[in-house]
């Protein structure tokens, strides 16, 4: 099994990544043919992404990576239910990643449904995971919204660093890093 990336370095070349895809100086790493065979039957990501499954915001190209780099789990919102973490905790146990990225976005339709308290019957299950955000940053003076991803990212890393038993196991033991990202 190829060796697990500390959660600093998975960072920085995440770092590094979105540094190339902002000045549009892509590498596209891993993204041959030959990186296809390698990557076949077996995974070894540098990092997990929970990000929110706006078309806008996909981690591969904002992080400039390619096939294999890294395990994404997407959904509206970026709420972290219980398929969610479940998802994340399969990728720090069977996958050996170190690093979870909780990536919150500019302009998120999720968070905006729920600042504005108009969720249909499927969006509510969503918007339920996003209102402790809501109530956090009601009373700041500045967009509603921007605050409300950003206390979401914060409050969603939060919860995951204290996901039982596996995610807070790996945090306390120093071998986990979650962060937050914001995507403008």
């Amino acid at each position: 099994m190829a060796e697990s990336v500390p959660p600093a370095d998975a960072l920085q070349r995440l770092l590094d990544g979105n540094k190339r895809f902002e000045a549009g100086n892509y590498l596209r790493p891993h993204q041959s043919p030959a990186r296809r065979i390698e990557v076949a039957d077996t995974q070894h990501p540098l990092a997990t992404i929970l990000g929110c499954s706006d078309s806008r915001v996909p981690p591969e190209l904002i992080f400039d990576q390619g096939l294999g780099d890294l395990f994404v789990v997407r959904v509206a919102g970026h709420v972290a239910d219980e398929a969610v973490v479940a998802s994340l905790a399969y990728a720090v146990e069977h996958l050996d990643t170190r690093l979870i990225v909780v990536l919150g976005h500019r302009n998120c339709g999720a968070v905006q449904a729920a600042v504005e308290g108009n969720a249909s019957s499927h969006l509510a299950r969503l918007v339920q995971g996003i209102r402790p955000a809501i109530q956090k940053v009601k009373l700041q003076p500045t967009s509603m919204l921007d605050m409300a991803v950003r206390a979401h990212v914060n409050l969603t890393v939060h919860a995951l660093r204290l996901a039982e038993p596996i995610l807070a196991r790996h945090v306390q033991s120093g071998r986990l890093d979650i962060v937050g990202a914001y995507y403008d």
